[in-house]
């Protein structure tokens, strides 16, 4: 399985508009955040999980030249508003997109795609087919997908494992029996937006303590705010088995060994 992280932050990305403070001039690519989105290849198959507003120059940087379905977190507009990008690929794939999540966040593209779903759509329009999931295990070209509920402020939200790898975005409480499904899991992504306390994402010290209590041998922390401070800085904080997120991160999970990374090519 390969995996590559896409977008590391939050909704308005980084650097912030009208922004002045260090991180947001910081020179240090790592330091640049797109909206949080994660590519994923297995078993010959690929998956994206959100398409954020940046999702067109996501999929180009990367060099996606596949892509067999899209998953869905959640409804929020910094993990859908770049659907209609998908076009590139029912042209080239010369089929329809499948389309992954709850039924409410089914609904709400259909709202905000509309042209896409009436009955003689404009050329060129993107093609969808939509697929309600529950919170339980589900299939897609073959490979197994496991939900995992968890809650963004009041609003449920979906993280998900495939294998040994498990992402987890966009929450501030994990229920005990959804935490269940992440034993075992060798590499982790997972959100930690800021220091300071927040209405429905992890800070960096509660998503510190989950860590710890998981026992996961490595963690990525993602959806961070130009408030955490410099990857540079924070890096030397983080206890082994955790590092920072950062666009562009490639992670391989080779069987019956520990986990690798390195650099995508941009």
């Amino acid at each position: 399985m390969k995996v590559t992280l896409l977008g590391t932050g939050t909704s308005q990305g980084v650097p912030v508009i009208n922004c002045d403070c260090a991180v947001c001039r910081s020179l240090d690519y790592r330091d640049k955040r797109l909206r949080v989105s994660v590519w994923i290849e297995v078993d010959g198959k690929s998956f994206i999980i959100d398409t954020g507003p940046d999702f067109r120059q996501q999929v180009l940087r990367a060099r996606v030249s596949k892509l067999d379905a899209i998953l869905f977190t959640h409804e929020h507009k910094d993990h859908t508003a770049g659907l209609d990008d998908v076009r590139g690929f029912n042209f080239s794939q010369k089929k329809d997109m499948p389309l992954y999540g709850r039924r409410q966040v089914l609904d709400q593209i259909k709202t905000e795609f509309a042209y896409a779903f009436v009955e003689k759509p404009y050329p060129g329009a993107p093609r969808l087919q939509l697929h309600p999931i529950e919170n339980e295990p589900f299939e897609v070209e073959g490979v197994t997908l496991t939900p995992i509920q968890v809650m963004h402020h009041l609003l449920p939200v979906f993280g998900f494992r495939i294998g040994d790898f498990a992402y987890i975005t966009d929450t501030n409480y994990i229920a005990e029996e959804e935490l269940k499904k992440l034993e075992g899991t060798k590499i982790l992504v997972l959100d930690a937006l800021q220091r300071e306390d927040h209405l429905s994402h992890f800070t960096l010290a509660q998503a510190l303590a989950l860590i710890e209590r998981l026992d996961i041998p490595q963690t990525y922390l993602t959806h961070l705010s130009h408030r955490m401070g410099r990857h540079e800085e924070v890096e030397k904080e983080l206890p082994e088995g955790v590092r920072l997120g950062y666009d562009g991160l490639r992670l391989t999970l080779p069987s019956g060994t520990n986990p690798q990374s390195d650099k995508a090519t941009e």
